[in-house]
């Protein structure tokens, strides 16, 4: 099964779920600039949610352009990820609107929790899929940003009910780990396009 299909429309998903967010983003009715320093809290979630669906799409590109072939598994697999993702607008404007208050700060961790659990069995499902010498099993190796994501979002929960700022705190780590290069598939990707060219 091609793949063209499915990066078509996680690729709509995702643009979708980013023109939400920023429709949340409402207008102050003042022109003061007092008016428009309210919405720090609103402004700053968007701006954590939105460098995560970057990191999740470049990731998912990346991802899918080191495999050859896509199973019906993997189409419920990557549909499952699209599913958390979809609830980052509303768990992003509940944090913003109510200032970084506990209960909306733990529910958005139990999302970033739930939608890097899902890209874990999506990468995993893509590899069955393709074998497991195939070019992504090669790139990922131990993936030890994927296994540490998950510990700290679960941790950033719990840690919600102490201090939610803190849980922030961990959320903007776990970002930046993910922000820093990794160039581990195009390392694989690109001497591969380069054998298949010269083979031709």
């Amino acid at each position: 099964m091609g793949k063209n299909r499915l990066e078509a429309f996680s690729d709509g998903v995702f643009a979708i779920i980013i023109t939400i967010m920023v429709l949340e983003l409402k207008v102050p009715h003042s022109a003061g600039l007092a008016a428009l320093l309210q919405l720090w809290p609103v402004f700053l979630s968007y701006v954590l949610s939105f460098v995560f669906l970057g990191i999740y799409w470049n990731n998912h590109h990346h991802m899918l352009n080191a495999v050859g072939r896509i199973s019906g598994r993997n189409l419920w697999a990557n549909l499952h990820l699209l599913f958390w993702l979809s609830l980052i607008p509303f768990v992003t404007g509940w944090m913003g609107e109510n200032h970084f208050a506990t209960g909306p700060v733990a529910l958005y961790g139990v999302v970033l929790l739930c939608a890097a659990c899902a890209y874990l069995l999506l990468q995993r499902s893509l590899i069955k899929a393709d074998g497991p010498d195939c070019l992504l099993a090669q790139a990922v190796g131990g993936d030890w940003k994927g296994n540490l994501s998950p510990l700290t979002y679960a941790a950033a929960i719990a840690l919600a009910f102490v201090h939610p700022w803190i849980s922030c705190a961990l959320y903007i780590v776990a970002a930046a780990v993910w922000l820093l290069p990794d160039p581990r598939i195009e390392r694989k990707i690109v001497p591969a396009e380069r054998r298949s060219a010269a083979d031709q």
